[in-house]
C-alpha cells in the first residue's frame, strides 16, 4: 500500500519549529520563488538549514507557504495552526505549464495516494515523478521562461 504521508517521499525534508514543521519536497518543487520572495528571513538558500519556522510570525509563514503553487512546502501545526484548504477547489491549467490545484485534494498515482492542499500535477505525461509535473516536458519553461535560441549566425551581444 502506498505511504499516505509526505514522510514517504524520498525527496521530502521536515524542519521542525516550535509551533509547526515546515517540510520540503524537492522532486516537487519548481522553483516559482513565492517562498524566497515571500519571507526571506525564513526561507534563504544560501543559509543551512534553509528553512528556519521560527524566523517569522507563525501565520504569516503559514500564509507564504500557502503560496506555494506545487505543494512543495507545506505546514503541519505541533500547536494550532494550519492551512485551510480553498473552498471550492482551484484548477487552473497554465498554458505550457502544469495544471495547478488547490483545494481539499486527493491525489492518487501508481505508488501516491497523498491528501494536499495544493499541487502540481503533470499536463503532457512526461514526469518522472507521477502525478506531479517535474518539469521534464513541454512546462520545462514554468515558471520562468529560458532565453530562446537566436539559432545560428544569429549575432550575440
Amino acid at each position: 500500500m502506498p505511504d499516505s504521508t509526505p514522510g514517504g517521499s524520498r525527496t521530502y525534508k521536515p524542519y521542525r519549529g516550535s509551533a509547526f514543521e515546515v517540510s520540503f519536497d524537492g522532486a516537487r518543487c519548481r522553483h516559482a520563488a513565492e517562498c524566497l520572495r515571500g519571507l526571506p528571513a525564513v526561507f534563504d538558500l544560501s543559509r543551512r538549514p534553509w528553512i528556519l519556522p521560527d524566523a517569522a510570525d507563525p501565520d504569516d509563514v503559514v500564509r507564504v507557504v500557502a503560496r506555494c503553487p506545487t505543494g512543495a512546502l507545506r505546514t503541519r501545526p505541533i500547536t494550532s495552526t494550519s492551512e485551510t484548504p480553498v473552498t471550492p477547489t482551484e484548477v487552473n491549467a497554465r498554458p505550457g505549464g502544469p495544471v495547478l490545484l488547490r483545494g481539499d485534494l486527493h491525489v492518487t498515482a501508481p505508488g501516491v495516494d497523498e491528501r494536499e492542499t495544493r499541487a502540481a500535477v503533470c499536463s503532457c505525461g512526461s514526469t518522472a515523478n507521477v502525478p506531479y509535473c517535474d518539469g521534464s516536458g513541454t512546462c520545462a519553461d514554468w515558471p520562468h521562461p529560458r532565453p530562446k535560441d537566436p539559432g545560428p549566425g544569429a549575432p550575440t551581444s
